[in-house]
């Protein structure tokens, strides 16, 4: 039997809940096909029972289709789970010196995620921590925009310096690429990238690493939990159930791959016209309820205020603008709570 043949077949295997197939993953590490028998040896870092009879399945159904196959044997290894609870991070990759790895994720575009990273960033600095940043939106990279730098980064010891801005230290597509230039990337070029973004930028002694992810549960989602230890996961959305129910999606990637969710930000919680009128233009309470529903941290509310949008477009972030002020106290405060459950 044709072994391309199989692996052309298994390419059609997604991991579950995810866009990507077990070959591009790396997840496949035999397969032996001999007088119509195939069998197939997969390796994963997960004790996930339904995971694993997913994938089974899935690889058996998808070679039984082949002609010539008789029958199908998947053998899946998988850590020991004693060993898995000691050290859920095995396999992954610590960057050195940096304590905590926090990565910012919404389930769909336009609620305002980069706008929280970047916040969320420089009020951890205004707290008095040492701070990066790393814009891992491949495809829509608005980092540099909002931290006001178009700076190229240099490399010095065969690592690439971060650039500094407003205190906090900064890695993006966007300082690399040309500007308006479009990125039309496969899915194995965005995971060198991240890889390189990682563990090959001098990102020196940090307290926090924020990683400001793209929308959706795809390829550089599942990068970024393969290749170092989240320490954990915020959740941003708008009140409105249109936003929510996608958000659920982001909290299920993130309890896949065993990374505590820190917590819910509502973003876009109301507005308050000029003559003080509240007004809750998406709804409200929405995050605060996902939250409590799912017994999970809510990080707070952040209302929609003019300032936070002329900040972020002239560079100059809220919290270091202005930061006595509503607005930057919204993400200071949020802050506050993320950085509670890291004190001991």
């Amino acid at each position: 039997m044709d072994k391309e043949n199989i692996l052309n077949a298994l390419r059609n295997v997604k991991y579950p809940g995810y866009n990507r197939d077990i070959i591009s993953f790396g997840l496949l590490k035999g397969i032996k096909a001999e007088n119509g028998k195939v069998e197939i040896t997969i390796s994963l870092t997960t004790n996930n029972p339904e995971i694993i009879n997913q994938l089974r399945k899935d690889c058996e159904t998808a070679v039984l289709n082949i002609p010539e196959v008789k029958e199908v044997v998947v053998e899946i290894s998988r850590p020991d789970h004693q060993h898995s609870q000691q050290n859920p991070w095995a396999g992954q990759t610590r960057i050195k010196d940096v304590k905590h790895i926090i990565a910012v994720a919404s389930g769909k575009g336009g609620v305002g995620k980069s706008t929280c990273s970047v916040n969320i960033a420089c009020a951890l600095k205004h707290l008095g921590l040492e701070v990066g940043l790393l814009d891992c939106d491949i495809y829509g990279p608005t980092i540099p925009l909002m931290m006001g730098t178009k700076q190229q980064p240099f490399i010095e010891n065969d690592k690439l310096q971060p650039i500094l801005s407003h205190g906090v230290k900064l890695m993006s597509i966007g300082f690399l690429i040309e500007d308006d230039a479009p990125i039309i990337w496969r899915g194995p070029l965005i995971t060198k990238v991240i890889q390189q973004f990682l563990h090959e930028v001098d990102w020196g002694k940090l307290d926090y690493l924020i990683i400001d992810l793209p929308p959706g549960t795809g390829d550089a989602q599942l990068s970024l939990c393969q290749n170092v230890p989240l320490d954990g996961g915020i959740i941003v959305t708008t009140p409105q159930e249109v936003s929510l129910g996608v958000v659920r999606k982001g909290i299920g990637m993130f309890e896949k791959v065993n990374v505590k969710i820190l917590g819910i930000i509502e973003n876009m919680s109301y507005f308050i016209t000029p003559s003080g009128e509240r007004v809750e233009i998406f709804g409200n309470g929405g995050g605060r309820n996902e939250a409590n529903r799912r017994g999970i941290s809510f990080l707070g509310e952040v209302p929609i205020f003019t300032e936070i949008r002329i900040s972020g477009d002239n560079g100059i972030p809220v919290v270091i603008s202005d930061p006595d002020k509503p607005p930057a106290q919204a993400f200071i405060n949020i802050a506050r709570e993320i950085q509670k459950q890291f004190v001991q």
